[in-house]
């Protein structure tokens, strides 16, 4: 597979959708995300509040979107916590405790920043974008779930679903790189489309 941009055709390149492109393109035409993004809507909203807060949280002062900057953290953390379940041991049981509470908390300015984002799109990528939302949204309360399992001692349990919130964020990550890079979805300062 050879890397394609907008307004550049690849000779012999196959325009046929993989199974993973066309599922894609039917989160994109699901309207019924439409009646949920007319609630996520004051929520953003609210937490976008100003220009300047809107400009923090979609990183204007660091010249492209933060989103995807602040989303490694917690999912970096959440893929050692679950390599610690699979082969830590017991000895691992506190610091995989630990470190999913800190991928949680970490997780709070990923959401925060993908709200700033979610304001910006247009109906199409906002259906994408508030699937994206709603399944990272499930992959965090899952996350806190775990915590709260390894925290009563039950780290079998803890283990069970954190791995099935990294499943969740995953299949969330998906979704957001299609925005990101399939639909060039994303805040940048002006001076990076005008210099190429």
């Amino acid at each position: 597979m050879s890397a394609t941009y907008p307004g550049e055709a690849s000779a012999g390149t196959a325009t046929r959708p993989t199974p993973l492109v066309r599922a894609a393109f039917a989160v994109e035409n699901t309207r019924q995300l439409d009646a949920l993004a007319r609630v996520l809507a004051p929520v953003a909203d609210a937490v976008v509040g100003t220009s300047r807060r809107r400009d923090l949280l979609q990183g204007v002062w660091l010249g492209h979107a933060t989103h995807p900057l602040l989303v490694a953290a917690p999912l970096g953390i959440w893929t050692g916590v679950t390599a610690l379940d699979v082969f830590g041991g017991a000895s691992s049981r506190q610091t995989c405790q630990t470190l999913t509470g800190l991928g949680v908390l970490l997780g709070v300015p990923s959401v925060l920043s993908g709200l700033a984002e979610w304001t910006g799109t247009n109906t199409r990528d906002r259906r994408t974008a508030t699937a994206h939302a709603l399944v990272n949204s499930v992959g965090l309360v899952l996350y806190v779930k775990s915590w709260r399992a390894r925290r009563r001692g039950a780290h079998r349990r803890g283990a069970v679903l954190a791995a099935a919130g990294l499943s969740a964020v995953g299949a969330g990550g998906f979704l957001g790189g299609h925005l990101t890079q399939g639909r060039k979805v994303g805040s940048h300062h002006p001076a990076i489309a005008e210099h190429h």
